[in-house]
């Protein structure tokens, strides 16, 4: 989450296997809810966003992408723990290059000392029943 008044800008990576997505699940405590979202992160002053995307999976999953591919850039306003957020997203569709990710039902990684998430393959589905929520909605256009 950004401070306030602050714009961040995200790279997220979309990885498809089928009828199913990879995803970062996680819980707003304000509206007592979970959802789920693109796994990626911050893009650095001097690093694209393609060099960001990289350089997050390598950090928090340890996994290498290949057919990295430009998809848009998403502007997302939105209510987090109570707080506006502002983010600029800039998304691509990729895959991961080692077969063992996709052998996987979850795994959990630390985005810092604190904060503890789990990374989960999730059918499409459930998503546009409304069973689980996809967060930007606007995710939905490029599935």
């Amino acid at each position: 989450m950004s401070k306030p008044g602050e714009i961040r800008v995200l790279a997220l990576g979309l990885i498809r296997d089928g009828n199913r997505i990879f995803v970062s699940e996680g819980y707003d405590p304000a509206k007592q809810e979970t959802f789920y979202r693109a796994l990626g992160g911050g893009v650095d002053f001097g690093e694209t966003s393609r060099e960001a995307l990289q350089r997050e999976f390598q950090e928090e999953i340890q996994a290498e992408l290949t057919n990295i591919r430009y998809l848009g850039c998403i502007e997302n306003l939105f209510i987090f723990n109570g707080r506006q957020g502002h983010e600029i997203i800039q998304l691509y569709q990729c895959d991961f290059a080692a077969p063992k990710f996709y052998k996987l039902e979850s795994l959990v990684f630390f985005e810092s000392e604190k904060h503890k998430h789990r990374a989960l393959w999730i059918d499409i589905l459930r998503f546009q029943s409304g069973e689980l929520k996809l967060v930007p909605e606007v995710f939905f256009e490029y599935l």
